[in-house]
């Protein structure tokens, strides 16, 4: 399906908004977080893997993150072109493979390892997501320290959610 949309803002998360007659002709019934393959002013070639969000009236909102505006060089308040398709193919559970470090620390450390098998898939997802997406060793390094810290119990702030 393609649309014309403004990119609106909501707190700081840009979005598109799906009306509840757009998202049944996506999905018909779908409740939950629709994954869907997006472009955005035909950006990029092979579209992104998005999860469309429920707003609770039957619309979605569609969170652009910065690499999708940055692709398609637009910005809040843009009127663009969206296309959508649900992803049919989409597999939930973390996407990216487990740093080897993480994975040695959490067997090494039984409270941890359960902790991080308490955290929903989501979250798990969204952690391995961040590591990932570090640019240097030392980052990661870093970053799996804090992991280890915040599954073991200490009560800090880390990826701007309170821990413990």
């Amino acid at each position: 399906m393609k649309f014309t949309a403004t990119i609106e803002i909501n707190g700081i998360n840009p979005y598109v908004w799906v009306s509840a007659s757009r998202a049944q002709r996506i999905k018909a019934s779908w409740k939950k977080p629709m994954p869907v393959l997006v472009q955005v002013n035909g950006k990029p070639d092979v579209p992104w893997r998005i999860n469309m969000m429920p707003a609770g009236d039957g619309g979605f909102y569609l969170y652009l993150a910065g690499e999708v505006r940055k692709a398609s060089t637009t910005q809040v308040g843009d009127r663009v072109e969206v296309s959508v398709t649900f992803d049919g193919e989409y597999k939930g559970g973390p996407q990216h493979e487990m740093p080897p470090e993480l994975a040695t620390r959490l067997d090494g450390n039984t409270a941890a390892q359960a902790q991080w098998n308490a955290l929903s898939p989501s979250r798990q997802k969204e952690i391995l997501r961040y590591l990932a997406g570090l640019k240097s060793d030392e980052a990661r390094q870093r970053n799996i320290e804090r992991v280890m810290q915040v599954l073991g119990g200490a009560k800090e702030r880390f990826m701007a959610r309170d821990w413990n």
